[in-house]
């Protein structure tokens, strides 16, 4: 017999499972269907279901008025809450949304916490900062007709998401064609020494520029960020060839760096040269004209003094002409009133050009004198002289 059956209950007389009895004796457990529909009850009356529950004994469902559209209640909450629960998704920083709404693209949503109708809207989360990459290789034809083996790498990352997930059916098949149409036109149109030598970075920033344009125009919301192209090498074939080639090349420009090198150093000892002559031609131009204009303006003074008194400025200048003549040489002679004409002989200049043409015996002893002086200048003026330099006697 159950406890909520007619005549059911304890040895006490209590009906009610839940009243408990303290005043001891035995108590079974609980009726679940007791507890069912109180849970039920309590229910309906949270969500306006009412409380007019049957106090007599029944089933579950067909007891309790009400009772399927409590748990109909319970499923519309429980969904509710699910939906709820759904409604809000979170982006990442190095990620970008992309919802579609009923299927079709609608907006693209940035990092953080954001909204979408449940049921409605679809989200796709996409790295935009995730960088992918890839390696080409192949043989290239030049502008001048050589091959030459060809080796870079490409690295991409999404720069829109949309026109990535929508626009495109594979954006890294269309990016890899598109990088190597760049590269054979940009090889094409290249000589084989440019691409050899000093043209690789400019090859590779072409190459770039070229693919990007491309991928462009089919929207595959892609970006190329860098192209690492290695350096181009010959094919094996003809490798040989290629190497004296550049050992060739790499000569001359040794020998034009040595031939620079030389004309650096005798141009500029040329032109010092050539500008020191200019100026030694510029200050003997200066020094003769200025002996001119200063012999000019003396001649103009003596000029001006022989008008005032000619006497004596013709004496003063047969004066001073004599002197300058006689200062030039060795001898003097002396015109005396009373006697003869006596020739004076300056002995230390002929004794200081003897030694210097007698280099050989510069460190032996010599008088100043010779012992001429001291006799010569005791004699009387019109004492006979022999002229040491000419051999002859003269009055």
């Amino acid at each position: 017999m159950t406890w909520n059956e007619p005549g059911g209950g304890d040895n006490k007389g209590n009906k009610d499972p839940w009243s408990g009895n303290k005043g001891g004796g035995n108590q079974g457990p609980p009726d679940l269907d007791e507890v069912v529909k109180k849970l039920q009850e309590k229910l309906s009356g949270l969500f306006g279901g009412g409380g007019n529950g049957n106090s007599n004994g029944g089933s579950v469902v067909g007891g309790i008025p009400g009772g399927s559209g409590t748990i109909a209640v319970i499923v519309i909450a429980a969904i509710a809450l699910l939906l709820v629960a759904n409604s809000f998704y979170k982006i990442e920083a190095a990620e970008r949304g992309v919802v579609l709404r009923f299927g079709a693209y609608y907006q693209v949503t940035d990092p953080g916490l954001n909204f979408k109708v449940p049921l409605v809207d679809e989200v796709y989360k996409v790295n935009i900062d995730q960088i992918s990459s890839f390696s080409h290789k192949a043989q290239m034809l030049t502008k001048d007709e050589n091959i030459i083996d060809v080796e870079l790498t490409v690295q991409s990352k999404i720069q829109d998401p949309a026109d990535y997930l929508f626009q495109d059916r594979n954006p890294q098949k269309t990016i890899q064609d598109a990088t190597e149409t760049a590269v054979r036109e940009t090889i094409g149109k290249s000589n084989l020494d440019f691409v050899l030598t000093e043209g690789r970075s400019s090859i590779a920033a072409d190459i770039k520029e070229r693919a990007q344009t491309l991928i462009n125009m089919y929207k595959t919301g892609l970006e190329i960020t860098s192209i690492n192209m290695q350096p181009a090498k010959p094919p094996e074939q003809v490798k040989s060839a290629f190497d004296d080639a550049i050992k060739a090349r790499e000569d001359k420009e040794r020998l034009e760096n040595e031939a620079h090198a030389y004309a650096n150093q005798v141009v500029p000892q040329a032109r010092g040269a050539a500008a020191r002559q200019v100026q030694a031609a510029k200050a003997y131009e200066e020094r003769v004209i200025a002996e001119a204009e200063g012999e000019s303006n003396r001649f103009l003074a003596v000029l001006k003094e022989y008008e005032k008194a000619s006497e004596v400025t013709r004496e003063r200048l047969y004066i001073e002409t004599v002197e300058d003549v006689l200062s030039k040489t060795s001898k003097v002679i002396l015109d005396v009133k009373s006697g003869n004409s006596l020739m004076y002989l300056p002995l230390d200049k002929l004794i200081k050009s003897s030694v210097d043409t007698n280099v050989e015996n510069a460190t032996s002893p010599v008088s100043s004198n010779y012992g001429l002086t001291a006799p010569l200048q005791q004699q009387p003026p019109d004492t006979r002289i022999r002229d040491v330099n000419r051999g002859r006697r003269v009055r």
